[in-house]
């Protein structure tokens, strides 16, 4: 009788067993399929909006976290602190089903420094620089500043989002070439806020720093940097700390962006710097200010000397040199239509009665800049400040950008008239938008993404704002 319930009992945890078995592999089977199903859905309607997405963007979440060498709760709490950072995504959101997220913490190898990554597998479309992350998003890994970078969806929600040790200025993505786009992750580069010592080098694709590289013995950044349209190099502006000459730094991207070379860049103060596109040719804005690097403070306001030069890349030779009208109109900020015409944007450190253009444009060969117009000649609104150019080149229209004024206006390059502006506090981030639509989308300080285009008959219209609980910096920039 006692081998027979023996026997009982045994069969009983047997079955049991088995039930259990059954039941977590059908869970598993069910699990994996819809997730299969969850992710085909999602990558297929993703594909419509942005044709160069992977599928295997969403397994970056997922090898980052098993590359990790943090400790399990310190995944557990990272996944926690990416869902608070993606809790506006829309409820009824496919992609909401497939999401994976880590925290990547660790030292970029021989700079002693700490970024904190939080991250999901969505691709990107903007990289942009912020002066304030909420600190309940960061986790306490000893960082005591809230400064950082952010990719953005073409949802206009955050993608991934590091941490910086100090506030950042510019964002340039590495150019897309036929040779590496389809093995390899471009590099988005992160300058530091002029003048600054240092920039980063992430990965678009998951917002991990790379690199972090030291400006050389009597060197200091100022804000700006653009790459070779074949993505091989690095340029940037930068200051002889000695002299208060302008110099144009040349890094090596395959090769661990070590400096290989400078050159001058005829001037006093060089700012943004861009790409012509017959590749050869680099154009650089000299703000003409001499700047104190330890205060910022302007050493030379009336004796400035800004300028817009035309030098070859591999050489540096000076090919063109064009001066504004006022001496203290501070060329900062440019675009490049893809006709070959410079757009610029001015900082005007004069009298505030003076009235002077803000944007003008100039094109290889011409002897003066040509402004655009303004009604009634009232460039004051914009208070005497441009922060950000884009250019919509199929459509020919220039978006600017201005926090002082706070507003956003959009130009048509046909006319060179203003078609509208829109009040946008605090506003200075601006890029091309994604689709078919076109248009141009702005950032501010108030945590707002904005979205704007141009109709049929010509008025600027706001198709919606996405808020963030962050204040976004100076510029965005599309990749």
């Amino acid at each position: 009788m006692a081998d027979h319930k023996k026997y009982e009992k045994i069969s009983m945890q047997s079955k049991t067993s088995n039930d259990v078995s059954s039941a977590f592999l059908s869970t598993l089977s069910a699990t994996v399929t819809a997730t299969v199903a969850l992710v085909s859905i999602h990558h297929y309607y993703r594909k419509q909006q942005q044709p160069e997405a992977r599928l295997q963007d969403y397994v970056v979440g997922i090898n980052a976290k098993l590359n990790s060498s943090a400790p399990l709760p310190r995944l557990q709490h990272a996944y926690q602190q990416a869902k608070l950072a993606y809790q506006n995504y829309p409820e009824d959101s496919v992609h909401d089903a497939v999401v994976d997220a880590a925290v990547i913490q660790g030292k970029v190898s021989g700079v002693a420094e700490r970024h904190t990554t939080t991250m999901l597998p969505r691709a990107v479309c903007w990289v942009s620089g912020v002066a304030a992350i909420p600190k309940r998003l960061i986790s306490n890994d000893g960082n005591e500043n809230d400064f950082g970078v952010v990719g953005i969806d073409a949802d206009r929600q955050i993608v991934w989002q590091t941490t910086m040790p100090e506030r950042v200025h510019d964002i340039v993505v590495q150019p897309l070439f036929s040779s590496r786009e389809k093995t390899e992750a471009r590099d988005v580069v992160v300058m530091g806020r002029r003048p600054s010592e240092r920039f980063w080098v992430l990965d678009t694709a998951t917002g991990q720093v790379k690199y972090a590289i030291k400006a050389a013995t009597d060197r200091h950044f100022y804000g700006h940097a653009c790459y070779s349209l074949d993505g091989t190099k690095l340029y940037i502006t930068e200051n002889d700390t000695v002299s208060l000459d302008g110099k144009i730094g040349i890094y090596d991207a395959i090769n661990n962006y070590q400096k290989i070379a400078e050159f001058d860049s005829h001037g006093i103060g060089p700012h943004e710097l861009i790409m012509h596109p017959d590749s050869e040719t680099l154009i650089v804005a000299n703000g003409g200010i001499k700047t104190e690097q330890a205060s910022r403070e302007e050493l030379n306001l009336d004796s400035m000397r800004p300028s817009l030069v035309y030098l070859k890349r591999h050489t540096g030779e000076l090919l063109e040199q064009i001066t504004p009208e006022h001496n203290q109109m501070s060329i900062r900020h440019l675009a490049m239509h893809d006709d070959g015409t410079v757009m610029m944007g001015i900082q005007f450190q004069g009298e505030k009665h003076i009235n002077v253009p803000l944007v003008l444009t100039h094109q290889r060969g011409d002897i003066e800049f040509t402004p655009l117009t303004m009604p009634n000649n009232q460039w004051q609104r914009f208070h005497q400040y441009i922060a950000s150019v884009a250019v919509d080149s199929e459509r020919d229209l220039l978006c600017v950008t201005t926090p002082i004024g706070g507003c956003a206006a959009i130009y048509d390059l046909n006319t060179y008239e203003l078609i509208d502006s829109i009040a946008l506090l605090d506003c200075a981030g601006a890029s091309v938008s994604v689709g078919e639509q076109g248009g141009f989308i702005v950032s501010d300080g108030q945590g707002q993404l904005t979205t704007l285009s141009v109709d049929k008959q010509n008025r600027m219209i706001t198709s919606d704002q996405r808020h963030h609980k962050m204040s976004f910096d100076n510029h965005l920039q599309a990749l």
